[in-house]
């Protein structure tokens, strides 16, 4: 009886219903389809192998079946938040996927997802105890003297300090993509986390580790509209364009795979960077050690996204005039923070631009 009915309905629905009404609730019955009952996609699927490990933190390389074309080894360092396969979401959209079939011998830290037991851990530690021992097994591991670097958004910022404080490691190359330096003008951030008004004494207190969706929350803030119900807009609109749900579902796995943000290391980050902007400014202490990003003297790229209201070109621009290389190119590309890696245009212009750049100074 119900499914006679449900036919007769149908029957009348395609007779008598105007072809637009139509064709709008079928993009809408799908895509409450893909929000609903689909599966996640699959990500970070180039093949790698874990050579180190310390508490969360996984050091991975990855695997080629061709011959390394390249001596100069290629370690990528990401964020405290979220998850860093954004550098490998998808076969045809992975910089670590382009960066292996050009011949580079690529590895990964992933930082992991710190637990209750991990909210005393500070800028410091990653910055000392782990960076330096990563470098050192990549190093090892390869075989090779000198070794490349890139550092993604705040990823970047910790590379910088890193590299600063150890100039007798052989850095050869840094890469730093849509990574903050000056924190000067921030937008609004600025005004959000202005230390009249936003006491991150209390959060770190209240949380301890700060949960991944307050994250996400206040980078939403900058553009609300957009950031809230855009997504939800677009997939309404071309819900029936499986190209741009295939992008749209894996976009969304990444933006709401949120990890903890260390407390200690959440109210450095906040304090030391955005309320005082020390690393800009020379009066960074980072466990005794005074950071001086003038001792940086590797080759530097230098890429910020034109589009970015995280990382805006000026906060990212401002390294080039701190560090004392004489090889350094700062390439602004027309794009947002996360489109920078991840889209057409990331396959079309940062991929060849980071790979190009550092072919030259590989071997």
């Amino acid at each position: 009886m119900v499914n006679s009915l449900v036919k007769d309905w149908e029957n009348v629905f395609e007779e008598t219903v105007p072809k637009e009404i139509k064709d709008s609730y079928m993009r809408i019955k799908r895509a409450f389809e893909i929000m609903l009952t689909e599966a996640e996609p699959e990500v970070g699927l180039t093949p790698k192998e874990v050579i180190w490990t310390k508490n969360k933190t996984k050091l991975y390389r990855y695997i080629s079946n061709q011959p390394t074309k390249h001596k100069t080894p290629f370690l990528m360092v990401y964020a405290l938040i979220n998850k860093p396969y954004i550098l490998d979401i998808t076969p045809g959209f992975s910089l670590v996927e382009y960066l292996v079939n050009r011949g580079f011998d690529v590895y990964l830290l992933d930082w992991g997802t710190p637990g209750e037991e991990d909210k005393h851990m500070k800028l410091d530690d990653y910055i000392l105890d782990y960076i330096p021992k990563a470098v050192k097994k990549v190093l090892k591991t390869s075989g090779a003297d000198e070794i490349s670097m890139l550092g993604y958004c705040m990823g970047g910022t910790m590379t910088s300090v890193f590299a600063s404080l150890h100039p007798e490691l052989p850095i050869k190359n840094l890469v730093f993509m849509a990574s903050p330096f000056d924190f000067e003008n921030t937008g609004l951030y600025g005004r959000m986390l202005d230390e009249r008004y936003f006491n991150v004494d209390k959060v770190v207190e209240t949380y301890g580790n700060v949960p991944p969706e307050m994250i996400d929350f206040g980078n939403k803030m900058l553009k609300p509209m957009t950031n809230f119900y855009g997504p939800y807009v677009s997939l309404m609109d071309r819900s029936q364009n499986q190209r741009f749900v295939d992008s749209w579902k894996l976009m969304q796995k990444w933006l709401t795979d949120g990890i903890p943000f260390p407390g200690e290391a959440y109210r450095q980050w906040i304090r030391e960077f955005y309320q005082q902007n020390k690393l800009i400014k020379g009066e960074l202490v980072v466990r005794g050690r005074k950071v001086d990003l003038s001792k940086i003297k590797a080759n530097v790229l230098n890429i910020s996204a034109e589009k970015d209201l995280i990382a805006m070109p000026h906060q990212v621009e401002a390294l080039m005039d701190a560090v004392s290389s004489e090889d350094k190119q700062y390439v602004c590309i027309s794009t947002g923070h996360i489109s920078i890696t991840f889209g057409p245009k990331a396959v079309r212009e940062t991929f060849p631009t980071i790979a190009d750049w550092l072919e030259e100074r590989s071997n």
